[in-house]
């Protein structure tokens, strides 16, 4: 039998089950729109002010007189007058040699001219007498020629006391070991009661002179033409003498000499500065790092030298403006010292650049600023020479 579909009935009913499909399954969830990126990041605010270039090198001090004390008699020291390590001035008494040998020569050498000097006397009474005996024609000129030849050799073995006298009154001054300079006395080589020879190479002790003392350093043979330039532009150049790890500044002092000539075989030339050392903060043969200004610059737009990034062709920085968005800014940038670097162009004195952080920027990123720094003095320099 045949059974009629109304189509109308169909239709609705399927619409019906549709609906009902739709409400069964859920809808989904409309996309919001995401927040703005914010990235933490530490900025530091640009200055303007003075950047001192130097040139550092390691250098050594130098005692500005080095005198190794050497007995110049051969002898038992009975006396060391001395404490190790004390400042010692010129003519300080060290060290007495016991004398007692040189007085016996001294003496002996006295004997010795006396009775020479006898003998020169009876040789002149004895010319006197053939002189007066040729007037009498009872001598010949030839005995009064050999007289007077006796005379002159009895006057030059006078003389030989004489220099043997005063050659053991020398030794006797010798006995006396006193300071030649002033300066600070080392640790002693010898003790009372060894015996010393005026050969001994160890000598007693050294006396060096630290105040004022001197500090040699190198700098590369391509600074010379700097140095020089400095040198004759103002007269004085200062230096800076720092510790191992440049950060305890040690002395102060000055440039007073250029060495003649270049080390092929390090292509570096070496210099020379002396410091006061009132302090005694310098010590000969100490090694410290030497601090040469070279040249100031004044009024210039200085940041830290991490704020400076290097693309293909120019340099850049991120700036943060007021809106706390960042913008990338073309810099040309000048010297650099130590930490810091001028910049010559294209940034101005107090605005913000990001120090880091600067891996995750792009233009108008939204930043927050983690910690903002002043730039402030500048710190010892940590390279060989900045430029």
């Amino acid at each position: 039998m045949a059974v009629w579909r109304d189509p109308l009935l169909i239709g609705r009913a399927t619409a019906v089950v549709a609906q009902a499909r739709v409400a069964l399954v859920p809808q989904a969830a409309v996309p919001k729109p995401l927040p703005p990126r914010i990235v933490p990041v530490t900025a530091v605010e640009a200055r303007q002010g003075d950047m001192d270039l130097n040139l550092n090198g390691l250098g050594t001090v130098v005692a500005s007189n080095t005198v190794i004390i050497r007995s110049r008699v051969d002898g038992e020291p009975i006396e060391v007058a001395f404490a190790e390590g004390q400042p010692v001035e010129a003519g300080d008494l060290l060290a007495v040699v016991d004398p007692r040998p040189y007085e016996v020569q001294l003496r002996r050498a006295e004997a010795e001219l006396a009775r020479d000097e006898a003998a020169v006397q009876a040789a002149k009474r004895d010319l006197e007498r053939y002189e007066s005996l040729a007037e009498l024609r009872q001598a010949t000129q030839q005995q009064i020629e050999t007289q007077q030849t006796l005379v002159r050799q009895a006057e030059a073995v006078a003389k030989i006391d004489r220099s043997l006298i005063d050659t053991a009154k020398l030794q006797l001054d010798y006995c006396r070991i006193e300071a030649p300079i002033s300066g600070r006395i080392g640790l002693r080589l010898v003790d009372a009661g060894n015996i010393v020879r005026a050969g001994d190479a160890a000598g007693l002790a050294v006396i060096a002179s630290v105040r004022p003392i001197a500090v040699t350093f190198t700098i590369p043979q391509d600074e010379i033409i700097r140095v020089q330039r400095a040198l004759a532009a103002t007269g004085r150049l200062p230096v800076e003498a720092y510790n191992r790890d440049l950060r305890v500044r040690l002395a102060d002092g000055e440039l007073t000499a250029i060495d003649n000539q270049v080390d092929s075989s390090t292509g570096t030339i070496k210099l020379k500065a002396m410091f006061p050392n009132e302090d005694d903060a310098l010590f000969p043969n100490q090694f410290v790092n030497a601090r040469l200004l070279v040249e100031t610059l004044r009024g210039t737009t200085l940041v830290p030298l991490a704020a400076v990034q290097h693309g293909p062709e120019s340099s850049f920085v991120w700036v943060v403006g007021p809106d706390t968005t960042v913008g990338l800014r073309i810099v040309e940038t000048g010297p650099t010292q130590g930490d810091m670097v001028s910049v010559t162009s294209g940034l101005k004195a107090g605005e913000l650049v990001v120090i880091d952080g600067i891996d995750k920027l792009t233009p108008k990123t939204k930043v927050t600023l983690r910690s903002m720094k002043t730039t402030g003095n500048q710190q010892p320099p940590t390279a060989a020479a900045g430029h």
